[in-house]
């Protein structure tokens, strides 16, 4: 177990953290009421110092049981001989294994305390105060609270980062067989946070990871053999690792419904975050409320949703999404009947489950040709919930909803068609309805998609395909919710805490994750990696997201090679980025600098005809590059009239006297856009002033 002097440190180092909240406070009365909830550092001293004492009296009481019982069995022995000294063994193994089992009582018990608190908790300060219960928890041996405790310190939860204590706890875990640890270390040693740069090392803890029953280390195994990361690349192996996270991940859904989390893109906001339409700013929701209350039916819905689910950036809330459904429902709203119909039917604390009512308000919906009412009552049928299963009215009704477009009807149709419920097994129609139902992003849909392309069912067996419809299945784990806690720790400044997170998430395949980490350590402003290492990994990560799809990514690859970073100057390797990123992606950004590249011949051979298509291609894909295009086809012509004048020959050789690259430097080119700018300004200026 971990020694007592590293949950010392994370005692006191909670402690300051409790401390900051508390010095924010200044208003006498709110201290007063906080008094009950927050734990001063004086507190969790007096809580270590008990905790310390009581084991010394434990440790005390083993001691007095050993002698007394050495006395007790001296004298047995001496009566009754040597058959009694098994007796007295039983005796003492029974008290320890009481002592032992109070103790672990009392530390599960704490744990449970905490987990209740940190789930019905809303706010940061409510949350941060179920750590206290982790940390006594962790201080009794709880290996749950001890893993809490360990990621609290890695992911800087309520900022308590903390990378040497995390690796200490995730060492001492590990012994004990922790799986989690096993992932951590493995993380942490692929990029070096804390821990020597090792991706042998990280490997090894990897399978150790997913050997114990870690989805995270399957899913990463996954992501590496299917891209050849440190591995050879071997499709079936990463089908195989996915395929169990699928599985893992398609069943939770199955259970309830779950709702992917919102990926923000760092590289599309960098300046202004708070206006991200993935996320919903305080202000624009407290308008939102304003036209609900006013009466405004397709915002009530609206806001139900996001209620119902918890998304953009939301807390889910069943009393605020019944509210607003039935305000809207009382309206007339087929949607908001439907929705209520769908919570009774999954059963909430706003909304307890009752079919009855649930088939009540989805007929209701439905008598309106609403979809989500029409496959309500198809899931009453199919399952018989209220009603007598009845897979023709079930079909009837997913049928209908289907030929609206409503994706998890079209997924039911593809089940039933599938698994043969209630109709032959069809499975060139359960493809059909399985891929309609996918191209909405419906989960399960993927998933059976994937299951069939993975064993051959109804189509041409491929494990490529497979694997990438897996790995969307996989990347709706819960573990998704880190988005949301990364982007609000990078919007509130806690750059690395954003970062670890991010990186994770990186580790695990998501190409968001990548791109968005890339970007964070192009910037500088992290302080858990030495700066000369930040380029190179920024460009490792830039590389993979290129290789997902990311069109922006493979622009800086071309630009990182153009310029050196993390990597030697090479503009051969910068202009072929340019020219996938020109060709696959249509990227306006990527023609403009490759048109400068064949303008000066950088990389590749001079071409200025080619420059000037490249030049007016990029302003045809972009309204954003007209400007800059304007000024570089005006330099560009200039430059070639001066070549057609007679007497250039002389200029020519001045020029090359000059060595423009040598006095002016390297953007001599930007100097003579200026240049022109100027002089445009000048005659403009002149005629009409």
């Amino acid at each position: 177990m971990k020694p007592l002097s590293l949950l010392i440190e994370i005692l006191i180092i909670l402690g300051v953290i409790i401390k900051n909240i508390e010095a924010e406070k200044h208003n006498k009365k709110q201290k007063e009421r906080n008094v009950t909830t927050q734990v001063s550092v004086n507190e969790v001293k007096r809580l270590l110092s008990h905790i310390l004492e009581r084991r010394k009296l434990i440790k005390v009481i083993y001691q007095r049981e050993n002698a007394l019982g050495k006395k007790k069995i001296q004298r047995k022995l001496r009566i009754r001989g040597i058959q009694n000294k098994d007796l007295s063994k039983r005796n003492k193994k029974h008290l320890r294994k009481q002592a032992k089992k109070n103790f672990t009582d009392e530390g599960d018990q704490l744990f449970k305390m905490g987990i209740k608190i940190l789930q019905q908790s809303k706010s940061q300060k409510q949350k941060a105060e179920a750590y206290v219960f982790f940390a006594k928890a962790a201080n009794m041996g709880n290996l749950k609270a001890m893993e809490k405790m360990a990621d609290a310190l890695l992911f800087g939860n309520f900022g308590m980062q903390n990378i040497t204590a995390a690796i200490q706890l995730y060492e001492s875990l590990a012994k004990e067989g922790s799986y989690k640890a096993q992932n951590a270390l493995g993380f942490l040693s692929s990029y070096g946070i804390g821990m020597e740069y090792n991706q042998a090392k990280a490997l090894i803890y990897y399978t150790f990871g997913s050997a114990g029953g870690s989805m995270m280390s399957q899913m990463i195994l996954g992501y590496r053999y299917l891209s050849g990361i440190n591995v050879l690349q071997n499709c079936e192996v990463a089908l195989n690792h996915y395929k169990k996270v699928a599985d893992y991940i398609a069943d939770k859904l199955e259970k309830s419904e779950s709702i992917p989390v919102e990926k923000v893109r760092l590289t599309e906001r960098p300046e202004n975050l708070s206006s991200n339409s993935e996320i919903l700013d305080w202000d624009i929701y407290q308008y939102y409320k304003f036209l609900a209350e006013r009466g405004d039916v397709q915002i009530q819905v609206s806001l139900g949703q996001l209620h119902l689910i918890g998304r953009k950036g939301l807390d889910q809330d069943y009393y605020k999404a019944l509210y607003y459904f039935l305000k809207a429902a009382k309206a007339g709203s087929a949607n908001a009947m439907a929705f209520i119909g769908k919570m009774y039917l999954e059963g909430n604390a706003a909304a307890p489950q009752n079919n009855a009512t649930a088939f009540k308000y989805f007929s209701m919906a439905a008598s309106k040709g609403n979809a989500i009412g029409l496959h309500g009552l198809g899931l009453l049928y199919f399952y018989g919930k209220g009603v007598p299963v009845n897979y023709a009215e079930a079909l009837k009704y997913f049928q209908k909803a289907a030929e609206k477009g409503w994706p998890n009807a079209q997924f039911q149709l593809g089940f039933m068609y599938y698994s043969g419920s209630g109709v032959w097994k069809d499975y060139k129609l359960a493809f059909k309805y399985f891929y309609l139902a996918s191209q909405s992003g419906q989960p399960l849909a993927i998933y059976y998609l994937a299951e069939m392309y993975a064993t051959g069912t109804g189509v041409l067996r491929s494990c490529r395909t497979a694997v990438e419809l897996y790995k969307g299945v996989c990347e709706l784990g819960h573990w998704a919710e880190k988005f949301l806690t990364a982007y609000f720790a990078y919007k509130d400044g806690d750059i690395d805490s954003s970062l670890v997170q991010y990186a994770l998430l990186a580790e695990m395949g998501y190409e968001v994750a990548q791109s968005n980490s890339a970007f964070i350590l192009e910037s500088k402003k992290v302080k858990i990696l030495e700066k000369e290492k930040m380029y190179p990994m920024a460009l490792l990560l830039w590389n993979r997201a290129a290789i997902q799809g990311n069109a922006f990514a493979r622009v800086k690859i071309g630009d990182y090679h153009y310029y050196g970073y993390g990597t030697k100057k090479d503009y051969q390797t910068a202009a072929t980025h340019y020219s996938i990123a020109a060709d696959k992606y249509h990227s306006a950004q990527a023609m403009f600098n490759l048109a400068y590249m064949y303008e000066h011949g950088l990389g590749i051979a001079k071409d200025i005809h080619l420059a000037r298509r490249l030049y007016d291609m990029a302003a045809q894909t972009s309204p954003d590059a007209h400007i800059p295009v304007f000024f570089a086809l005006m330099k560009l012509e200039t430059v070639h009239l001066l070549q057609d004048i007679l007497f250039f020959k002389q200029f020519t050789m001045c020029w090359k006297w000059m060595k423009l690259d040598n006095t002016l430097g390297p953007y001599w080119d930007l100097f003579v856009i200026g240049l022109i700018v100027a002089v445009l300004i000048f005659l403009l200026r002149n005629r009409y002033g």
